[in-house]
């Protein structure tokens, strides 16, 4: 089945680092978003609450953090969701108006594009329901010991973008602080001894 728009490359949630200089409160996003609840914003290492430590403005083009971060602080922004543009869809108008919902109601048409028949089909949400799941199960029984910095994670096929990694609650920062090979998590600096290291999976399966 063809994608309306551009085909996705890959299912990975993406990354993008801010550079805080103190003063600036307000960044361009790499990608449109439809609120603030679709990114995950970390600065030095604390998860900003959405709509408390910043906003998004703009058409969902631009954060606006309430304080600005100081000068060096590690500040980076993971994209749970990103905005569809339709464009000129139909060729008898327009489609605007378009805002982010919490959820898709039942009665809900989504429009697909039928290669064998050449034509637009409507979908419910009955029809996606079955075949999606999501994967965010959490591996929390990982204990620091001081010295190891290799640990093997749950499933393969990882990359450090798409989990989530804390260790005593504290958010690390993808490449920075760990990479993933496989189904190896390899921390820069190894955790400290009985420090509890949580790791969640965030990709679609």
């Amino acid at each position: 089945m063809a994608y309306i728009g551009k085909t996705p490359d890959y299912g990975t949630f993406e990354k993008q680092a801010l550079t805080a200089d103190g003063s600036t409160t307000t960044f361009t996003l790499n990608y449109t978003v439809g609120s603030s609840s679709s990114i995950l914003v970390s600065v030095s290492g604390v998860v900003q609450e959405p709509e408390s430590g910043y906003n998004i403005a703009s058409g969902g083009t631009t954060i606006v953090f309430s304080e600005a971060p100081e000068s060096g602080e590690g500040v980076f922004i993971i994209f749970l969701g990103i905005a569809f543009d339709s464009g000129n869809l139909l060729s008898t108008g327009t489609i605007t108006g378009l805002t982010a919902e919490a959820s898709v109601a039942d009665d809900d048409l989504i429009l697909v594009y039928d290669t064998s028949a050449s034509s637009l089909r409507k979908m419910t949400k009955a029809n996606f329901a079955p075949s999606v799941s999501l994967s965010y199960s959490v591996n929390s029984n990982l204990t620091g010991d001081g010295s190891t910095t290799a640990f093997t994670i749950g499933t393969s096929g990882r990359s450090q973008n798409d989990i989530l990694v804390t260790v005593n609650g504290v958010l690390l920062v993808p490449t920075t602080d760990y990479s993933v090979s496989g189904t190896t998590l390899t921390f820069v600096t190894a955790p400290a001894a009985s420090a509890e290291i949580s790791i969640r999976y965030l990709r679609l399966t």
